[in-house]
């Protein structure tokens, strides 16, 4: 498309953020004690014990083979890249103990990337949004195996956001001002967002956003892009509608949204063509055991859904769609 080649202002270097657990645990030999250190291991993981939840999970590991290959998983930017470096540690040694072999993982550069880790093989999952998904189907032949669900469904919307003290009110109010976004292949933090717009018939399908605006800023993600707002080096942000969440209680209430967006399939979890099916079965197997109660702390650690239900291609047909309409995939040609 026309505008996806405009120029990409870093705002990371204005943005910071912080955050970074585990102890073994011994089986008991004896049945009576064993069954209530797991119901207590079960109540501390209940309530929002990291390391009663891993330990749990230490307890039922099948067993691990170190010299095997080891599952690679990247994840997208779409938080602060230094949270999700711990974040990934936690999960990791999760993963491990259900899998069997080793687990490794580590943050993309942007969406793209996702993608073409994908494609060369440098990652075997990944987690990724909608739009990042489609194009990797199309170019790569990923498949999308998982979906985020949040508030007891697999959607979501994209918001733009402001500061209460702006003055801006409506889109129509953000003519000749700035704007972040998260990523140029992003459906909630760009697409969809955008959208909003056009919908509103102030930018033209496929036209450079910068008609309507000063500027457009690609963050490099939500929190990034959110906190642009908050530092005032944006007037907008147009972001997944939970990136507020991601705010100190105090930057919270310095920020509301204007508009939201159409209905979009949750962020989804897909594989690489190729990935060994008994590999994808055993790490679908232990993704969805996150929803049980007591492991379902250690959903923090993978974006923080509040579950996750099997997906197919066929679910995010919304999004591919949208992604032909704005020019993001082309029609194939019949040779």
């Amino acid at each position: 498309m026309k505008y996806i080649n405009m120029k990409r202002i870093s705002l990371w270097l204005f943005l910071m953020g912080v955050i970074a657990g585990c102890n073994p645990v011994t089986t008991n030999t004896n049945n009576t004690e064993t069954r209530s250190a797991d119901q207590a291991a079960v109540a501390a993981s209940q309530s929002g014990n990291t390391e009663a939840a891993l330990a749990l999970a230490t307890k039922s590991a099948v067993p691990f083979d170190a010299k095997a290959k080891p599952l690679t998983l990247a994840y997208i930017p779409q938080e602060n890249p230094e949270k999700l470096i711990g974040d990934i540690k936690v999960i990791s040694k999760y993963l491990e103990s259900q899998l069997g072999f080793p687990v490794k993982g580590y943050v993309t550069q942007d969406h793209a990337a996702a993608v073409e880790a994908l494609r060369s093989g440098e990652a075997d999952v990944s987690f990724m949004g909608g739009l990042p998904y489609v194009l990797a189907h199309r170019q790569v032949g990923a498949e999308a195996i998982l979906s985020e669900v949040y508030r007891g469904k697999p959607i979501y919307h994209g918001r733009i956001f402001v500061r209460k003290d702006s003055g801006i009110n409506k889109v129509q109010d953000l003519k000749g001002k700035s704007i972040a976004f998260a990523d140029p292949i992003s459906e909630s933090g760009y697409l969809y967002p955008l959208d909003i717009f056009v919908r509103a018939g102030l930018i033209q399908r496929q036209a450079d956003p910068q008609t309507y605006f000063k500027r457009v800023y690609f963050a490099g993600g939500y929190q990034q892009a959110l906190q642009a707002v908050v530092n005032g080096y944006a007037d907008a942000a147009g972001v997944s509608q939970y990136t507020d969440l991601t705010l100190l209680p105090e930057e919270f209430q310095q920020i509301k949204w204007i508009a939201e967006s159409t209905p979009i399939p949750s962020h989804q979890v897909s594989v690489r063509k190729g990935l060994e099916p008994d590999r994808i079965q055993a790490f679908r197997t232990a993704m969805l055991k996150l929803n049980q109660p007591e492991y379902k702390v250690l959903l923090k650690y993978v974006y923080n859904p509040d579950g996750y239900v099997e997906a197919s291609h066929k679910d995010y047909a919304s999004v591919e769609k949208m992604a032909y309409q704005y020019g993001f995939l082309k029609p194939e040609v019949a040779k």
